[in-house]
């Protein structure tokens, strides 16, 4: 099982010096990946965690730290497709891919704040039909070439350029926990990322409904990417009623191995979610040094 790092996206820590100090410790570590994420607003009276107060915009914070970084993949958990259009992301991507040297990960969410829909003009209407044509109107466009005339988009005789240096495309990871969106993960994606929120203890059936709906689809299940969001919080070894991913080190790795058991193909060490990193109020200083605790904990075995 491959171990990503969340890059510094969130609150205070969000700042160039500590992004490209993580990033650069990161890729030097030989950690896989390096992950940022999408909030548009914090609405006014919200009851969603500091986490989503003040958030960098993730494919211009990739695209930074694909300057900043030699090797490591550089994904995003996730974009969320209503509020943005098939070429605009197309061309985004594209362009982090190009600076990377090939190295993004794009992952598609549906969406789910209603401020947000609001915010951006969209709908939440027909989500799943304009998510599967969403794709496939990318994956035209990913070519260089693209004419394409759907029922909810469509892209005039074009070239599209540059492309991406991956072929046919970055890989595309979905997010989402219903059955419904698992299955779209595994019928028309490279893979699923976990959200926030996931029972870390149950993702076995998760993943199998993923694979089934790969092959399904008459595509190789052993190649779809399981990528799990870890909320890791490093401290003192916590008693037995602890929430996975939380307490020693050694009881960390506990919790990757019973992941690596159930089929995850990646999990990512993400410190945003932990209150007293992922908000405006923390202390970057603080952030920092529990960032490199981490990284140094973690860091993979070659």
């Amino acid at each position: 099982m491959k171990i990503g790092f969340a890059a510094p996206t969130s609150g205070s820590w969000a700042t160039p010096e500590i992004l490209t100090e993580v990033g650069q410790r990161a890729d030097e570590l030989g950690y896989a990946s390096l992950w940022s994420f999408q909030r548009l607003l914090y609405p006014t009276g919200t009851q969603i965690g500091e986490t989503y107060h003040s958030v960098l915009e993730p494919m211009v914070t990739l695209g930074f730290l694909a300057s900043a970084t030699k090797r490591i993949r550089l994904g995003v958990a996730i974009v969320n497709f209503p509020f943005t259009s098939p070429i605009a992301l197309a061309k985004e991507a594209a362009a982090v891919d190009v600076l990377s040297k090939g190295r993004l990960v794009l992952g598609l969410g549906l969406g789910w704040e209603a401020e947000e829909f609001v915010a951006t003009g969209s709908t939440s209407e027909k989500r799943p039909a304009r998510a599967a044509e969403f794709v496939e109107c990318l994956n035209a466009l990913f070519s260089g070439q693209a004419d394409f005339k759907g029922e909810f988009y469509q892209v005039p005789s074009s070239e599209i350029l540059p492309k991406p240096i991956q072929q046919p495309r970055p890989p595309l990871l979905f997010g989402g926990g219903v059955e419904a969106a698992l299955k779209r993960a595994g019928r028309i994606g490279d893979g699923w990322i976990s959200s926030s929120r996931a029972d870390l203890t149950s993702m076995g059936g998760s993943v199998q409904t993923v694979k089934n709906a790969a092959e399904e689809a008459g595509r190789d299940p052993q190649a779809v990417e399981i990528v799990v969001r870890g909320l890791v919080k490093l401290g003192d070894e916590a008693g037995a009623d602890r929430k996975p991913l939380t307490g020693s080190v050694a009881q960390i790795k506990d919790d990757f191995a019973m992941l690596e058991a159930q089929g995850v193909t990646e999990v990512f060490v993400d410190l945003n979610f932990d209150p007293t990193i992922g908000n405006p109020s923390a202390d970057p200083a603080r952030s920092l040094a529990k960032a490199h605790a981490a990284l140094d904990a973690f860091a993979p075995v070659n």
